[in-house]
């Protein structure tokens, strides 16, 4: 899966702290999520997204398709 949290994160002008702080979680878990070590909870995704005024689906990209 592809995030955009990164980019989303520098156009607000924000660092990982500051959008940490907004989702009330700690700076490790922002990092953690911009570098693939983690995917966040579905909560906190819904968060993430309605922060940056976007659809989850904007934010992460998941580039999977069912077989047919």
């Amino acid at each position: 899966m592809e995030n955009r949290v990164r980019d989303f994160r520098e156009q607000a002008g924000w660092s990982q702290g500051e959008l940490a702080r907004r989702l009330g979680v700690s700076r490790q878990t922002i990092n953690a999520v911009e570098t693939d070590k983690y995917d966040p909870s579905l909560p906190l995704a819904l968060r993430m997204a309605a922060l940056f005024g976007l659809e989850v689906r904007e934010l992460f990209i998941d580039h999977w398709a069912p077989e047919e």
